[in-house]
């Protein structure tokens, strides 16, 4: 008798356990950053992952909004790098719904390669990709 007592005391423990430990979302504006390969606006493998991370961890939460912005490089000609922009910035947008990003106005933008050089000429690193950010509420 004493062991059944016993028993029916550990799933209430449980129970309150779970409350204690059961986290609130965090519900933060993220900002995420979305890398490409040379002259492609394919989503890589490793971007899919960041897209499925973000649309996870937004799940619990309202978006109020996202910004997606395009960007590129300065190789190649000043047209090509912001339709590039452009097109990179829509794959992300179709990424960010295909994952499962609760729904959110979209602010899509290129920037093409308008600040892709600095003011000496030199190439700045790391141009060829699509910055997010995903402006979240508590639901």
């Amino acid at each position: 008798m004493i062991l059944m007592l016993g028993l029916g005391g550990c799933a209430d423990m449980k129970t309150g356990r779970e409350r204690i430990v059961k986290a609130t979302p965090h519900c933060v504006d993220q900002a995420v950053g979305i890398y490409f390969e040379p002259e492609s606006a394919e989503v890589t493998k490793e971007g899919r992952a960041v897209i499925t991370a973000a649309a996870a961890n937004s799940r619990p939460c309202k978006v109020a909004s996202v910004d997606v912005l395009g960007l590129a490089d300065s190789v190649g000609g000043a047209e090509a790098n912001l339709e590039l922009s452009k097109r990179r910035a829509q794959s992300v947008t179709a990424a960010l719904t295909a994952a499962g990003l609760p729904a959110g106005e979209f602010k899509v933008q290129a920037a093409g390669q308008a600040g892709a050089t600095t003011p000496s000429g030199q190439a700045r690193p790391l141009r060829r990709r699509v910055d997010v950010v995903l402006h979240l509420s508590p639901a």
